[in-house]
């Protein structure tokens, strides 16, 4: 699996449905960055409605 610098992005995108640190228990130093927008809910929703939005889902 590649390893991706989200870090480094100038936006990242992130879809959980709480603040929870989940199954491992670590919580994600990313999620505090001030380049991450949190999304909270169903990420096959968010996904659709976002493609939906830009058009792509006629």
């Amino acid at each position: 699996m590649p390893i991706l610098d989200v870090d480094k992005a100038h936006t990242v995108m992130v879809i959980k449905r709480s603040m929870n640190p989940g199954f491992a228990g670590i919580d994600n130093p990313l999620y505090y960055l001030d380049n991450t927008l949190m999304l909270f809910g169903d990420a096959k929703q968010f996904a659709g409605a976002i493609v939906r939005e830009l058009g792509g889902g006629h």
